[in-house]
């Protein structure tokens, strides 16, 4: 699964995410979302989705699992596949969050946001929320850093 994902881990690599506008603009330029190798990506995805290798904890709305801690092979990322369909938990991003999307079902939205990039810089907080369909998205915490209960 690693070798599905190193194009996505090689699109990180380096980013200054405290600045998630031009993280996501450079995200955009190393890994075009829309683009044959981002297509190649989300067949795979949805592929291992369908044979219940990802995603396949939790319930309804938020079904999750956990590919890889933060290690070296990752680039000290660790890596989660979500598949969404209304909010998740609120979280705190201590280092900040990469997110690669894809739309499964309908129109969806991740934070307001279309499939493709979505960047959070260190420190913010949000309530995750798919909205208008179901997603499915590929979470990069640098660290492996987030906090399931944030101050208020």
């Amino acid at each position: 699964m690693l070798d599905l994902l190193r194009p996505l881990l090689d699109a990180a690599r380096g980013l200054d995410l405290s600045r998630p506008a031009a993280a996501r603009a450079e995200l955009e330029r190393r890994f075009d979302p829309r683009g044959p190798a981002a297509a190649r990506l989300s067949q795979g995805l949805i592929a291992a989705y369908q044979a219940g290798q990802i995603a396949n904890r939790g319930e309804w709305p938020v079904r999750f699992s956990r590919l890889s801690k933060a290690v070296p092979e990752t680039d000290m990322h660790s890596i989660d596949v979500v598949v969404m369909n209304g909010a998740g938990p609120r979280h705190r991003h201590p280092g900040g969050e990469l997110d690669f999307c894809i739309a499964l079902e309908g129109s969806p939205t991740f934070d307001g946001q279309p499939a493709g990039w979505v960047v959070y810089g260190p420190e913010s907080v949000h309530v995750p929320t798919v909205a208008g369909g179901t997603m499915l998205i590929v979470y990069l915490l640098p660290g492996g850093q987030i906090d399931f209960a944030p101050a208020g």
